[in-house]
C-alpha cells in the first residue's frame, strides 16, 4: 500500500484544530502548528471534536501531533492554512523556509484575496485557494464543536491527490475541487457578512437569524455586494438551498414565513455563534476588513459607494474598541438604513 499523504495544518486554532481532530480521528498523517496555550492544553487533555450531526471523538495526540514549531511543516504534501487573514503574510515568511517545491498549500481563511498574498512569499509550493463553508467553535478549551453544514472546497488542481482527496473523504470532510474559486469565495463571503451582523447581536446564529430585523440587516449588505459583483462581472454559485441572488430575498421574509420555506438555514446548532463574535469575545482583531472590508474595497475599485458595509465595518470597529456590544436588531437596521440614506 501506498503512504498516506502527510497533512500538516498551519494555525491550528478552532477551524484548524477540528479539522486535524476529524482527519486524525479518520487515521490521517496528520501534524497541527498553533500557540503554545494550545500546546501546553494538548499535553494535559485530549482533542475534542464534535458536530450538529452528532459526531464526537476525543483523541490523546502524541507527541508531535500538536507543535508550536513551524519547522513541522517539513515533509508535508499537503499544508492547510488556517490563520487568520491578517496574519497571511507571517504565516507565508514562516513556512517558505520549510516547504518542498510542489507541496499543495490551501489557504483555508476567510476573504477573498489570502492566496494571491500567499504567492509571491510561496513561489515554489503551489498555493491554491480553499473555503470552510462551516462554523466551528470553541464549546470549552481543547473542544471544537462544527455548527453548520457545508462541505469543504478547493482550487481545481493535480497537486490535490486522490490520496488527499480520500483522507477528507474518510474523515467525513469531503474536499471539493472547483474551477472558479473565485465566484465561490465570492458567494461564501455573501453568506459571510452575516458574521458582524451576529458579532454585533450577541446571540446565537439561530436565535439571531430567527428575528427579521437582523435578517433585513443582513439582506441589505448582500443586496449592496450582489449589485457590486454584477457591475464586476463576478458570477455567484450557489452554497446555499436557493441561487445566491435571492438570499436577501428569502431573508426579508416575515418570520414565519422563514420559518416555513429556510428551514435548512436554520437546521443549526442553537449554540453555534460566528467567529467574529468570538474574537469579540476574546479581545482580539476580527476579520471585518477581509468580508465587509472586501465588499468596500471592490466597491472602491469601481468607484461606487458602499455604505451599508462600510457602516458594519464601523460598528464592528467599535465593538473591538469596547464601546458597542449587543445591538438588537430594530437599532442595527435603523444605523444601516441612515447610512446607506447618506451614502
Amino acid at each position: 500500500m501506498s503512504k498516506p499523504p502527510r497533512i500538516a495544518i498551519f494555525g491550528a486554532g478552532s477551524v484548524g484544530c477540528y479539522l486535524g481532530g476529524r482527519l486524525l480521528a479518520a487515521g490521517a498523517d496528520v501534524v497541527m502548528i498553533g500557540r503554545d496555550r494550545l500546546a501546553s492544553l494538548f499535553r494535559n487533555q485530549p482533542l475534542r471534536v464534535s458536530d450538529y450531526r452528532g459526531v464526537d471523538s476525543s483523541l490523546t495526540l502524541t507527541d508531535g501531533q500538536y507543535t508550536t514549531d513551524p519547522a513541522a511543516v517539513a515533509g508535508a504534501d499537503l499544508v492547510l492554512l488556517t490563520v487568520k487573514s491578517a496574519a497571511t503574510e507571517d504565516a507565508g515568511q514562516a513556512l517558505a523556509p520549510h516547504l518542498a517545491p510542489g507541496t499543495a498549500v490551501i489557504s483555508l481563511q476567510n476573504g477573498i484575496s489570502n492566496a494571491d498574498r500567499l504567492k509571491p512569499l510561496l513561489p515554489e509550493p503551489v498555493v491554491l485557494s480553499g473555503m470552510v463553508p462551516f462554523n466551528v467553535l470553541q464549546h470549552s478549551p481543547g473542544h471544537f464543536h462544527q455548527g453548520t453544514e457545508g462541505d469543504l472546497m478547493a482550487a481545481q488542481h493535480s497537486a490535490i491527490t486522490p490520496a488527499m482527496e480520500d483522507a477528507f473523504a474518510r474523515a467525513g470532510l469531503p474536499l471539493i475541487q472547483q474551477s472558479d474559486m473565485r465566484s465561490v469565495l465570492w458567494s461564501k463571503l455573501l453568506l459571510n457578512l452575516n458574521n458582524p451582523i451576529n458579532a454585533l447581536s450577541g446571540l446565537p446564529l439561530k436565535a439571531e437569524l430567527s428575528q427579521r430585523a437582523y435578517r433585513l440587516s443582513l439582506a441589505m449588505a448582500q443586496r449592496e455586494t450582489l449589485a457590486l459583483l454584477r457591475a464586476a462581472g463576478i458570477p455567484t454559485v450557489k452554497l446555499a438551498a436557493v441561487p445566491m441572488p435571492l438570499v436577501p430575498w428569502v431573508m426579508a421574509l416575515p418570520d414565519w414565513l422563514f420559518r416555513r420555506l429556510a428551514q435548512a438555514m436554520l437546521s443549526i446548532d442553537p449554540l453555534a455563534r460566528s467567529s467574529m463574535w468570538e474574537d469579540l469575545q476574546a479581545g482580539r482583531r476580527t476579520e471585518v476588513d477581509w468580508i465587509n472590508g472586501e465588499v468596500v474595497q471592490l466597491a472602491r475599485r469601481l468607484v461606487r459607494p458602499a455604505p451599508v458595509n462600510e457602516c458594519l465595518v464601523e460598528l464592528i470597529r467599535e465593538a473591538e474598541a469596547g464601546t458597542l456590544r449587543n445591538l438588537s436588531g430594530e437599532d442595527l437596521l435603523e444605523k444601516l438604513n441612515t447610512a446607506s440614506r447618506q451614502g
